[in-house]
């Protein structure tokens, strides 16, 4: 679905790269923005709605430009997509501000794990021992992270879990809706229907932001978007199997402005717990780009 024109795999790589620089910058700004760095503490669900009122207002403006044709939107499912899209964004919010975000960024990289997962009963695939593996090997590294029967056990790391099972739920919805239509139409769609849905929840705990809170709330819509153009330009740049594994730094870039900004330095269980949630991930990935081309053979 994204190979189109030549491929380019140093420009593959290159926006991949710039895509997950961007998606940890939008994290850094919810952690400053919940709290109290530019201000009296907003409430994640304050935070979320930013990011989907001006990422909406930022497509809308594009589409002014590239006129994009609404054809036949299956609205159960941008509803599905959009509700649990908002709500791993917005749980992630909430975990950044509670725990290290390199922590909560390794927890999140669970959610190809929990779409699998959900995958065999919604899609009917069947998952082999190496998948298997990959998920035994995945949540192996979550146990590392969430320190279960210990003092450093923190409740908030389920925050992020939860919110990494949203964002699976909202993979396989992905899945169903990008075999029907246009991303940009996607985009647009879900992002507007986020937004309704974000400035509801978000009604219940509005406070009035700052001058400098509101240009970071603008700047978390506004890049998130820009991030999400630069991976799908990656994609239709080079094979998934090449652009995908780039997309774990913003575990990387996450964990630079973390003590850029706030001096937090991973403890070596946080990096012992992030490096096996990536073998796991990056092993499932590659088993389904193996299954993708055995599929196309076929």
């Amino acid at each position: 679905m994204f190979s189109v024109g030549p491929l380019n795999p140093l420009r593959s790589a290159l926006m991949m790269l710039g895509a997950c620089s961007l998606i940890a910058a939008t994290t850094i700004l919810a952690k400053a923005l919940g709290t109290g760095l530019l201000g009296e503490p907003l409430h994640p669900l304050q935070v979320s709605a930013g990011r989907f009122i001006f990422g909406f207002t930022g497509l809308l403006c594009a589409s002014a430009f590239l006129r994009p044709k609404i054809e036949a939107p299956a609205i159960s499912l941008h509803f599905g997509r959009s509700f649990f899209g908002w709500a791993g964004v917005s749980l992630m919010f909430a975990a950044v501000v509670q725990i290290p975000i390199s922590d909560a960024t390794a927890i999140s990289f669970l959610n190809p794990v929990f779409g699998m997962l959900l995958a065999i009963p919604l899609l009917g695939e069947k998952v082999g021992p190496i998948r298997w593996s990959a998920v035994f090997i995945a949540f192996i590294g979550a146990l590392i992270l969430l320190r279960p029967g210990t003092t450093a056990f923190d409740p908030a790391a389920f925050i992020a879990l939860l919110a990494a099972f949203c964002m699976g739920v909202e993979v396989i919805l992905i899945k169903k809706l990008t075999g029907r239509e246009p991303p940009l139409q996607i985009l647009l769609i879900n992002n507007g229907i986020g937004a309704v849905i974000a400035c509801t929840a978000a009604s219940l705990f509005w406070a009035a932001p700052t001058a400098l809170q509101w240009a970071a709330l603008i700047s978390i819509g506004l890049v998130m978007i820009s991030a999400q153009s630069l991976f799908i330009q990656s994609m239709r740049s080079g094979d998934a199997s090449f652009a995908l594994p780039f997309s774990y730094s913003t575990l990387i870039f996450a964990t630079i402005y973390d003590f850029w900004i706030f001096g937090a330095i991973p403890g070596w269980v946080s990096v012992v717990g992030a490096i096996v949630i990536l073998s796991g991930a990056l092993l499932l990935g590659w088993r389904e780009i193996v299954r993708g081309r055995e599929q196309t053979i076929k």
